[in-house]
């Protein structure tokens, strides 16, 4: 059994027990979330798809924690100019583990 879920505005596939990163939520360690916009369910080849969304399906999880990800280096520069730009950043996630599927 599987569902396709937005999660901070990203689409995920989604089973029972898995553990996913996502962008950062506003919830603390050992919280349970819930999210509501269930785009698909397949329960053993039984497909229910939403238009867009199925309205009386949910998906809870709870937060197992907070990290942050890899270093992205952004470069930019123009030749013959002396123009050089360097900046790093580091994306917040969240780690989250899929309880159960309703629906």
């Amino acid at each position: 059994m599987f569902a396709i879920v937005t999660i901070a505005g990203q689409q995920f596939k989604v089973e029972e027990g898995q553990e996913i990163f996502v962008h950062q939520l506003d919830a603390s360690e050992g919280d349970s979330v819930s999210f509501d916009q269930i785009h698909l369910i397949d329960r053993d080849g039984t497909v229910n798809l939403g238009k867009p969304t199925i309205s009386a399906a949910s998906v809870s999880a709870t937060v197992l924690g907070h990290q942050k990800g890899d270093k992205v280096i952004v470069f930019k520069k123009k030749r013959r100019k002396g123009y050089k730009l360097k900046n790093g950043h580091r994306q917040r996630f969240t780690k989250i583990k899929i309880n159960t599927i309703v629906g």
